[in-house]
């Protein structure tokens, strides 16, 4: 229990601190924007996307007016093209790789444009989704395990390829880090889900509240199923480690920002002082959001330097805009109060030899120690791996790390029936990377199921198989 609250604000305040950060675009303007691009001939910015969108053609379709075949260029290479066109770390991809770059002129807005045009594609949702269907029934089944991006793009592609696809998962609502850990003011539930209703309309079952290794045993699912996806995510924030962990007024991100995505801003409890531990994306989420809640003062703890940080730039100007004071070089000792968090002593960090990360190893200065007074503290030091649960529910290999081990081109396991992708795999990146993991399996369990000759390693290369088996080419072309 937090006993130090921020004052609450008025219903116009924390409509205004939690506006959309990045608007989108005005449809005038998307045109005068979509004109801008020089339409390159084996683009950058396409080659920089994980899921290789052909973003030359999405935004040529904008310029001339032809929204459903804009949406439908950007839907067929990521089922998750709304989120991404709103949480893209644009700036390290697509946006990072246009020509302009080198030009010495603004690169082309392509996640706004991208935004633009899956936004009207739900706007337009009764007229839009006969786009896609489901593919005509081959008699075999997939389960995916987990209902996060990776999961949802595997069964989209997979269900318009004919197969029955069920995802199973432990949560209350679908969507997984989409629907309840991105911050409010990037992306809320509500559009999260109309992504989802996408996947459900070309025929995918979901079962949530459904726990594989309880309340479906592992031995039956592989039984029942062809092939199984496993795109369960990550785990639990990882522990501080520190005495006075336990005090009431110490939360982790992940929750934090989940009650900010489900509940009323003004029932979301933050108090004066909040001292964030760690310094990644996450961290930076859950820092502005405390200031946009009332927090008089948000105070970042990272044990490295500046130049170690692992949040995007972009994120790390949010959080300075907005007011957060960070304190680099700084590891917390221990939490300290009587009941209740009432500050929390840290010390003082030096950058020894590189550790196991290739980053400079923090070494803690000898009599630095001091305290910070805050009242609330939000642990975001990463999330624990799915180790235990690939190996031990599973029965799949991992890496050193808890991450599980695939094949990088098939995403395949070390059981031949089971595939993986997104951040159980790869430790936690982008969501659109976690998109292409998913599309990647589909096409391997595909190719497996069917016996089809598909150049896999070529197709990822190449980008040259897209469309769905039941569509024409060009149909919105």
């Amino acid at each position: 229990m937090i006993k130090n609250l921020a004052p609450k604000l008025t219903d116009a305040e924390y409509e205004k601190n939690f506006a959309d950060i990045n608007p989108p675009f005005a449809p005038h303007n998307s045109k005068i924007e979509a004109n801008r691009c020089l339409y390159c001939f084996d683009a950058p910015c396409t080659r920089a996307c994980p899921t290789h969108i052909d973003i030359p053609a999405f935004i040529k379709k904008i310029a001339t007016g032809n929204m459903r075949g804009s949406a439908k260029e950007i839907i067929d290479a990521n089922i998750l093209g709304m989120s991404c066109g709103r949480i893209c770390p644009v700036d390290s991809l697509c946006e990072g790789a246009c020509v302009y770059n080198e030009r010495d002129t603004e690169a082309i807005e392509i996640g706004r444009l991208q935004r633009y045009s899956i936004d009207w594609f739900y706007e337009n949702w009764d007229k839009t989704k006969h786009m896609f269907k489901a593919g005509k029934s081959n008699g075999k089944k997939v389960a995916c395990i987990g209902g996060g991006p990776a999961s949802l793009s595997a069964a989209f592609y997979l269900a318009q390829l004919g197969y029955a696809v069920t995802i199973y998962d432990k949560n209350d609502k679908p969507g997984g880090l989409n629907t309840y850990g991105i911050a409010r003011y990037k992306m809320s539930a509500e559009e999260a889900l109309k992504e989802v209703k996408l996947v459900e309309h070309v025929g995918v079952k979901f079962k949530q509240k459904c726990e594989i290794g309880k309340d479906v045993k592992i031995d039956k699912l592989t039984k029942d199923c062809d092939a199984v996806f496993v795109g369960v995510g990550l785990g639990q924030t990882e522990d501080l480690g520190i005495p006075g962990e336990d005090l009431p007024g110490v939360v982790d991100a992940i929750t934090f920002i989940d009650e900010l995505k489900h509940k009323k801003l003004r029932d979301v409890r933050v108090g004066r002082r909040v001292a964030v531990i760690g310094a990644g994306n996450t961290s930076v989420d859950a820092a502005t959001q405390s200031k946009r809640l009332g927090a008089e003062m948000v105070m970042v703890l990272y044990r490295r330097s500046e130049e170690e940080m692992p949040a995007y730039e972009y994120e790390y100007e949010i959080a300075k805009k907005d007011g957060c004071v960070y304190y680099f070089l700084t590891a917390p000792k221990r939490i300290v109060g009587k009941g209740r968090v009432e500050g929390i002593e840290c010390v003082r960090m030096k950058l020894g030899e590189p550790d196991a990360s290739g980053r400079p190893a923090p070494e803690p200065i000898a009599g630095s120690e001091f305290i910070l007074e805050c009242d609330m503290v939000i642990k975001s030091l990463g999330q624990k791996k799915q180790g235990e649960f690939a190996k031990k529910v599973l029965g799949l290999k991992t890496d050193n790390r808890g991450r599980i081990t695939v094949d990088e081109i098939t995403m395949q396991t070390s059981n031949p029936k089971f595939y993986a992708g997104g951040d159980c795999v790869n430790g936690g990146r982008e969501v659109v990377n976690a998109v292409a993991h998913g599309k990647r399996a589909a096409w391997a369990i595909h190719k497996k199921l069917s016996g089809e000759d598909i150049d896999l390693d070529g197709l990822w290369k190449n980008e040259t198989i897209r469309r769905n088996a039941n569509t024409a080419e060009h149909q919105y072309a």
